[in-house]
């Protein structure tokens, strides 16, 4: 049963957007944080609760430069992090529904670039004003969440299409311009009202930040996503490159024999059917990304082929 449910939950993580795959991923390591203080009490039951929010803390963004300065990769693991469920219940909510608007308009390579450059301006937004303004916050406070990442797609849908019209329950068609509005105003009170100001300061830097997104795409033609899934596709074949290398060198067997025979007609077709066949598969899948993604998503290796099989044609 477990193999199947896991078979399945692969296969719409794979075949989903890149909303779906980011609200996987936070309900996944929501899922782990839930369960980690039963392991902790196991280890230490009387100390569980110090030991299970200094493991929160390692992955969250600090008021302290010190902290965060030995906690490099907190920029990013805390964007993903949350411990609270209705927290975890409205960002994902918010992600889904204007991610899904996002990505119709801009198209499907500009969430994730939206998403980590919005968490990062978070984060530094939250930095800044917790070492200006000491006085807005509880000493040795934290930050974690993807509010500001969520927040940067939110902007960037109500910039891109302020007119767009949300059936909401009970208020009817509303445009997408009030919604972002109210929602920026909340954060504005709620910085006032000091209750979770580094949230609020959080989240407009994520405002901000789709804002300028959208802005310079349109206005000076820079499309910020380009260098971000440059970057990601760059660490990825970095890893799978080292995976492929631990498996170790091949050893390759020469048969002394294999002068001796020769390959009838009827295989020869079959291995030239066959090279045409992968040839078209590898170019039917480019052609699916460019559609899915854009031409500027494609490797060099990718361009090439593409390049190369034009002039074959």
């Amino acid at each position: 049963m477990f193999k199947s449910i896991w078979e399945d939950i692969k296969l719409a993580f794979n075949q989903g957007n890149m909303v779906i795959r980011l609200i996987f991923v936070n309900v996944a390591i929501f899922v782990v944080m839930a369960i980690l203080p039963l392991f902790v009490k196991a280890i230490d039951f009387q100390n569980s609760e110090t030991i299970y929010w200094d493991i929160v803390h390692f992955f969250c963004i600090s008021d302290d430069w010190y902290t965060n300065l030995l906690h490099l990769w907190s920029v990013f693991t805390h964007m993903f992090l949350h411990t609270d469920f209705f927290h975890l219940l409205w960002n994902m909510l918010f992600l889904y529904w204007f991610g899904r608007i996002t990505g119709d308009l801009l198209g499907d390579r500009h969430i994730l670039p939206l998403y980590l450059l919005g968490g990062l301006f978070g984060a530094l937004i939250y930095f800044l004003s917790a070492t200006l303004l000491p006085d807005y916050y509880l000493v040795g406070s934290y930050a974690l969440g993807a509010s500001a990442a969520v927040m940067a797609i939110v902007a960037a849908a109500g910039v891109t299409a302020p007119d767009y019209t949300i059936h909401l329950f009970l208020l009817g068609p509303i445009r997408l311009k009030f919604i972002v509005g109210v929602l920026i105003l909340l954060d504005i009170v709620g910085i006032g009202s000091l209750s979770n100001t580094g949230g609020h300061f959080a989240h407009l830097g994520g405002v901000f930040l789709g804002y300028m997104y959208v802005n310079q795409m349109r206005s000076n033609g820079a499309d910020w996503s380009v260098p971000v899934n440059r970057t990601i596709d760059s660490i990825s074949t970095f890893f799978s490159n080292i995976f492929k290398s631990n498996k170790g060198p091949r050893k390759v067997y020469k048969n002394p024999d294999a002068s001796k025979f020769q390959k009838s007609k009827g295989s020869a077709r079959s291995d030239k059917t066959a090279t045409q066949g992968s040839h078209q598969e590898a170019l039917d899948s480019i052609l699916d990304k460019i559609k899915r993604d854009g031409y500027d998503s494609l490797s060099s290796e990718e361009k090439e082929f593409l390049f190369n099989a034009s002039k074959k044609n």
